[in-house]
């Protein structure tokens, strides 16, 4: 492959970061949310942080679960918008709605039943801070108000990952500041009771958290449903629960094994940091500052290969295979050259983000080190995020699945469990060769995105022309223009 191959024009980078910087300023946004609770949070004390960071576990599979079931249509979004088919792009909305909804209302269901037994996986005598009776009650109570935000939260998705996928990244940006701000007033006032309110602690942090969910989708649905000639998926939407049952299949065949990816690949995560977690409150304590302050840094590069859903979708949608593939191409490169700039400087700046968090020393010192090894680790983390999207969103799901549900099972987590339970290896050792095992996930993206002819499309050949035809270097402006967009 040609290094000038990998290179786009002046006017294709200007184009994709005019479509990238609004995702990119929305996940940060997101992202920042997470990072205000955890350093107001962090104030409380190891106990109420690892509290917060075991429950945000749970959090994480339901997430990515929700995810995995919006992503699973906005395929079908992506490129039925493409090729300018409105009502095709209402169905896979519908579809979005009703599973999000059933999902919430499982998890809900199941982290309430058996919130003793999930929250005590992550709880070990295994260092000189924190006290498990306190920090197990402190995770029941965040928990306890946090899923009530599930169904705002999966709601939200709904309608921030179609106003991506049919060209609109501005409006989600407005969403998530709305609800940071919602958050961040919300944390100051309820966590250390200010105003004459009372002082909650972790309680206090997860209403706040909560109320920006409502916050996010209540802006989100009120846009869309008073602005149809922009958000023209929004008129009619809710008149019928109809899928066509055609495209329901089709749906599921394509999208139920992402579902379950999202949801076995989280909870591989999870099971990783729970070895993790094997040695002792402040290492989950540390996690939760590394973690926290990894994915604010990530969101630039963690938006390019976002970006490619909607991108390629589109250009697959219209019948572009080719204008796909190269587009997907540079991308996947951009996001590299990206991850290389910003895990140096994760890595650089690793001794000045921990002091945020107001943590212990030995906290500090853990925080500090999981940041070198994330800095390392971006540039791989990056390819394999690009590689992941670009297999999806030409519908090569079973290798999708492989890759990383299907890695992280055969790989990552055994090496994990093996070292934490059949080793003394104290912490920084069993880290750095757990988070080594991405180099191997690396190497299988480049070989299947390689040899591998994953540009497909999807959807039918007999569009309904309602929104305007396609480019890579055209997308961002006129479909944001025309108001005619979502790991």
């Amino acid at each position: 492959m040609k290094l000038k191959s990998l290179i786009g024009t002046k006017a294709f980078y200007k184009r994709i970061f005019s479509l990238c910087i609004p995702v990119m300023i929305q996940n940060g946004i997101t992202n920042l949310v997470n990072l205000l609770d955890n350093v107001m949070v962090g104030t409380l004390g190891t106990e109420a942080l690892s509290a917060v960071s075991i429950v945000n576990q749970f959090v994480f599979i339901f997430n990515l679960v929700i995810f995995g079931a919006t992503s699973a249509a906005g395929i079908f979004t992506a490129q039925y918008h493409g090729s300018g088919d409105a009502e095709g792009v209402r169905s896979t909305v519908r579809f979005k709605g009703i599973v999000n909804i059933i999902v919430s209302a499982i998890c809900i269901a199941l982290f309430l039943i058996f919130d003793d037994q999930l929250i005590n996986l992550f709880l070990f005598d295994g260092s000189a801070e924190g006290d498990i009776a306190l920090t197990l009650k402190l995770a029941k109570e965040y928990l306890a108000v946090a899923v009530i935000g599930f169904v705002p939260f999966g709601l939200a998705n709904v309608y921030l990952s179609t106003l991506r996928e049919t060209g609109d990244t501005v409006r989600p940006v407005y969403a998530s500041a709305a609800a940071v701000a919602t958050n961040c007033i919300g944390n100051a006032i309820l966590i250390f009771g200010l105003f004459g309110a009372p002082a909650l602690g972790v309680v206090g942090a997860a209403i706040a958290t909560t109320l920006s969910r409502f916050v996010e989708f209540f802006i989100l649905f009120i846009y869309s449903h008073t602005h149809t000639e922009k958000c023209y998926f929004a008129k009619g939407l809710w008149r019928t629960f109809r899928i066509p049952s055609a495209l329901f299949g089709r749906i599921l065949i394509k999208g139920l094994p992402l579902m379950l990816n999202e949801f076995f690949w989280s909870l591989a995560v999870t099971m990783r940091n729970q070895a993790y977690a094997t040695r002792g409150l402040d290492v989950v304590a540390a996690q939760t500052v590394a973690v926290t302050v990894h994915n604010l840094v990530s969101v630039v590069w963690m938006s390019v290969g976002f970006s490619i859903a909607f991108i390629v979708g589109n250009l697959l949608g219209a019948g572009k295979v080719e204008e796909a593939r190269d587009t997907g191409k540079k991308m996947m490169a951009l996001s590299v050259v990206v991850g290389v700039i910003l895990g140096g400087l994760m890595a650089a700046l690793s001794p000045v983000f921990p002091l945020m968090f107001g943590v212990t020393e030995t906290v500090y010192s853990l925080a500090e080190f999981m940041l070198i090894v994330f800095g390392i680790c971006t540039p791989v983390m990056a390819f394999s995020h690009a590689s992941y999207f670009t297999l999806r969103t030409g519908g090569k799901i079973l290798i999708t699945v492989l890759l990383d549900a299907g890695f992280m099972w055969s790989v990552a987590v055994p090496v994990a469990y093996c070292l934490s339970r059949f080793t003394s290896l104290p912490i920084e050792p069993l880290f750095i060769l757990s988070q080594s095992c991405e180099v191997i996930k690396c190497i299988a993206a480049f070989i299947l995105v390689s040899k591998v002819d994953w540009a497909s499309r999807l959807v039918s050949d007999e569009p309904q022309k309602t929104v305007p035809e396609t480019s890579a270097e055209s997308l961002p402006q006129d479909t944001v223009t025309s108001q005619v967009n979502e790991k």
